[in-house]
C-alpha cells in the first residue's frame, strides 16, 4: 500500500483516506486505457451495425424475413443496453464508499449519477470476501471487462446481500476488505 500526501493507495485502483471521522474509499472501474479503447470501438460497431439492420428493415417484404430481423433487433437491443452501460461505468464510473456517524455508504457512481445506499453498522452481517470458483464458465464470463459485474466483497443486509468491489483482483479485495472491517470497528 503507498501512500500518497493524506490518501492510501491500494493496488492500482483503489485509493482511501481518513479524516474528520470519516473513512472514504473510492475504486476506479479499470487502469487499462486500451481495453477502454477496445470496448468503445466494439460498442461503436455494435451501434452502427444495429442502424444498418434497422434501415434495411422498412425495405424488406418478406414476412418471415422481417421477423426473423425482428428478434435479431431485439438481442442486439439488449447487448447495445448492456455493452454500453458497462462502457459508461468503465469510462465515467466509480465505486465510493464511505463510513460516518455509524453509518455505512455505498454509490456506484456513473458520472455523477447512481443510486446512494445507506446502511446502519449495526446491522451488517457477514462483510467477507466473495468465493470464486475458477471453473465456473459464467463466473468467467462475470469477469469479463465488457461486462459490469464480478462483485469481490458481500455482505448481509437485513434479508438481502449486497456486492461490491467490480472486479478486483483477490489481494486487492482482501486489503479493502480488512480496512473496511478496521474503519467500521472505529
Amino acid at each position: 500500500m503507498k501512500k500518497e500526501n493524506n490518501i492510501d493507495v491500494i493496488g492500482k485502483r483503489i485509493s482511501t483516506l481518513k479524516a474528520d471521522g470519516v473513512s472514504s474509499f473510492v475504486i476506479i472501474p479499470t487502469d487499462a486505457n486500451w481495453k477502454l479503447y477496445m470496448l468503445f470501438a466494439w460498442f461503436f460497431l455494435w451501434t452502427v451495425s444495429g442502424f444498418v439492420i434497422l434501415a434495411n428493415y422498412f425495405t424488406l417484404t418478406n414476412v418471415n424475413t422481417k421477423t426473423a430481423i425482428l428478434v435479431w433487433l431485439g438481442f442486439w437491443a439488449y447487448f447495445e443496453f448492456k455493452i454500453g452501460k458497462a462502457f459508461l461505468f468503465k469510462k465515467f464510473g466509480k465505486e465510493k464508499i464511505w463510513i460516518k456517524s455509524g453509518k455505512f455508504n455505498y454509490w456506484r457512481d456513473i458520472a455523477g449519477r447512481g443510486k446512494k445506499l445507506e446502511f446502519d453498522i449495526e446491522l451488517i452481517k457477514d462483510l467477507q470476501l466473495v468465493e470464486k470458483n475458477k471453473n465456473d464458465f459464467f463466473q468467467f464470463m462475470n469477469e469479463s471487462f465488457w461486462v459490469v459485474g464480478a462483485e469481490s466483497i458481500s455482505f448481509t443486509y437485513g434479508a438481502k446481500t449486497y456486492r461490491l468491489g467490480v472486479q478486483l483482483n483477490e489481494d486487492d479485495a482482501r486489503e479493502l476488505l480488512k480496512q473496511i472491517k478496521f474503519a467500521i470497528k472505529a
